[in-house]
């Protein structure tokens, strides 16, 4: 069949401009791809960059802890510094209720660890605390005597015997206010012969030999190993201390400490803490 040249001509334009539509349509189809595949590599960059950044921790890590914490924050933090090179973990030991004042005093920190929620409270009120503590261990106390135990004490009610040295924390120490809290549940009243600031210094007391006895932390008293002796008594039970740390406001190097966090709530620092003779929260 013969076709006439203007059908012709109309075939062959309506074929080209089907042919340009395909073209551009590729075209387009190309650069959008292109565009996407820049778009995710462009995400895949930063997000790698991003995790690159956040695991390369550094610069110091001021914490302040619980005098009880020693040991095992020491420890803690050699490990923490081993596993992030360039970091350095700078620690503030002592009572709980005067490192609590000297965090809203304006004294410079990224962590706070205290042995009691009621000197916690002190930070939180204070507005110093940044998001909720959270309690990481428990503590349990526990008689600290001589070596041997040469006044054969056995019991809270021994401790109030005439003629012994005992030595306690001063009550408005989380250790204290524990102890106290015990006598109170016993209907036991004793005077010590001095009260000391920190549980550590009470135990040191007894280390001296300048008290017969102190009544501090099942953790401390494993600490001092043979330096001194444990008894333990019924009316612990009825004075645990759980243990909360928190990030803190105004943290200098918030970055490292909330990884230092992270450490000592990982698996890795409850074995540190559990070894040391704390209780699991």
């Amino acid at each position: 069949m013969t076709r006439s040249p203007r059908r012709t001509r109309r075939m062959v334009q309506v074929a080209g401009a089907g042919a340009a539509a395909l073209l551009a349509l590729s075209a387009c189809s190309s650069s959008d791809s292109g565009s996407d595949t820049g778009s995710d590599s462009a995400k895949a960059g930063s997000s790698d960059s991003s995790a690159s950044s956040s695991s390369k921790l550094s610069g110091p890590v001021t914490v302040f802890a619980a005098a009880s914490l020693k040991e095992s924050f020491t420890a803690l933090g050699k490990e923490f510094e081993k596993e992030h090179p360039g970091t350095k973990v700078t620690f503030n030991f002592g009572g709980s209720d005067s490192l609590a004042a000297g965090i809203t005093g304006g004294a410079p920190a990224d962590v706070f660890a205290a042995a009691s929620p009621k000197t916690m409270k002190i930070v939180t009120d204070a507005g110093d605390a940044s998001g909720a503590p959270a309690t990481f261990v428990r503590n349990q106390l526990e008689i600290a005597t001589l070596p041997g135990n040469p006044d054969k004490i056995s019991s809270l009610k021994d401790l109030t015997g005439s003629g012994l040295k005992v030595v306690l924390c001063d009550k408005e120490v989380p250790c204290g206010a524990a102890v106290q809290k015990a006598l109170d549940a016993s209907s036991l009243k004793l005077t010590p012969v001095s009260y000391e600031q920190d549980v550590k210094s009470a135990l040191t007391k007894v280390e001296l030999k300048e008290a017969d006895a102190a009544v501090v932390y099942k953790t401390d008293v494993k600490a001092a190993g043979d330096k001194v002796e444990g008894v333990e008594f019924p009316e612990s039970a009825d004075a645990i201390n759980d243990y909360p740390i928190a990030l803190l406001k105004d943290a200098p190097n918030a970055g490292a400490a909330k990884a230092f966090i992270e450490l000592v709530s990982s698996a890795e620092g409850q074995k540190v803490l559990t070894e040391a003779g704390f209780l699991k929260p």
